[in-house]
């Protein structure tokens, strides 16, 4: 039985470098780390997923690890929860503002 350190989970990571290109620039880029942010949590809920159906039909595979991807889905989905209740949130506190 071999332990393997947990990785870091890089559903909602912030990328380091911004692509500007053209006028658009800020605003291509924050679709793209949007689309991929959801492409992260997506593909950590599809590997929880794989997992649970793996221990389910009896195929080998430790317990802890399953444990882990599950948990490791679960909090990512909390994250990207709160992020977008905020962004919601000031979103609709922007549009209550006064001209």
């Amino acid at each position: 039985m071999s332990v393997q350190a947990i990785g870091s989970s890089k559903a909602l990571t912030i990328p380091l470098q911004q692509e500007q290109t053209g006028g658009n620039g800020p605003v291509e880029s924050f679709g793209k780390y949007l689309e991929q942010a959801v492409s992260n949590l997506n593909s950590l809920q599809n590997q929880a997923d794989t997992m649970v159906n793996k221990l389910a039909t009896g195929e080998p595979v430790e317990l802890h690890q399953v444990a882990l991807a599950v948990e490791q889905s679960s909090l990512a989905f909390q994250l990207a929860l709160q992020v977008r209740n905020k962004l919601v949130e000031a979103y609709q506190e922007v549009m209550r503002m006064q001209i």
